[in-house]
């Protein structure tokens, strides 16, 4: 490879550890410069990625966690649904193409945006003193986003707040916190499964990941320090659903 694209890669890999920290979506970024730029195969370039899933996801918690933003012992039932679904969902992703799903996410993320937009309120500083879910709803939920996040990762976050901001009435900054962790839990495992299969160039998902691990701390740091942390998480989470709504309909291919 060219020296240009180890910079892009942990440039992009920084941005991608920043974003992911604080909204979603970085694997959209990481993703592609393991696709396009380093010319990995889909499959391949999917369980690279997750090098530095695990990597931003250390940073990241570490960060939070020193700065009191992270508890987990209260969090263990979502941990535990997160993490038995993200075992299904790799197991999916080592055995069924994702393509079809794409053609969904798209639509998907254009209801997401709405969802952002209406009553933003809702998204800064909710009351989070007695956050918990019903467990009834809690199951299933968590279930499905470990599955998702097993299954593709790309997003997995965006969805994850939708849920513990909106339904759970968890503070933004908190949501992004335990994302993190959980996030985290379930990587570790789903990078050791990719690896077991041979589909990690270790490699390229390091170089990337250095830049990951720099972003999540950087990130975790901000937001736990920041008074109006939350505002800026919000408008980065709003930002990040348009451009991935602008990716995935082809208008940045249309433009240039």
């Amino acid at each position: 490879m060219e020296w240009y694209i180890y910079v892009i890669a942990v440039a992009g890999g920084l941005v991608a550890g920043v974003i992911n920290t604080l909204s979603g979506f970085g694997s959209a970024i990481t993703l592609t410069i393991l696709s396009e730029m380093m010319g990995l195969p889909g499959n391949i370039s999917n369980g690279s990625n997750r090098v530095g899933v695990v990597a931003q996801g250390i940073s990241g918690s570490f960060g939070f966690y020193k700065n009191g933003r992270l508890e987990i012992k209260k969090h263990r039932l979502l941990l535990t649904c997160c993490f038995i679904g993200a075992l299904l969902g790799v197991y999916v992703a080592l055995n069924v193409s994702n393509e079809q799903f794409k053609t969904v996410f798209k639509y998907l993320m254009i209801a997401v945006f709405f969802v952002l937009l209406i009553k933003p309120k809702r998204w800064l500083n909710p009351p989070n003193a007695e956050a918990k879910l019903n467990p009834w709803i809690a199951i299933p939920l968590f279930l499905a986003l470990g599955f998702y996040g097993g299954f593709i990762q790309m997003g997995m976050g965006v969805f994850f707040l939708l849920i513990t901001v909106l339904v759970g009435k968890y503070n933004l900054i908190d949501a992004n916190a335990i994302k993190g962790f959980t996030v985290l839990l379930y990587s570790v495992v789903v990078l050791a499964i990719f690896h077991y299969k041979g589909l990690v160039d270790w490699k390229a998902g390091g170089i990337i990941a250095l830049g990951q691990l720099i972003g999540g701390y950087l990130a975790a740091n901000f937001a736990s320090k920041f008074p109006k942390a939350d505002i800026w998480a919000y408008r980065l989470l709003v930002t990040i659903v348009i451009l991935a709504i602008f990716k995935l309909f082809g208008v940045f291919d249309y433009l240039f």
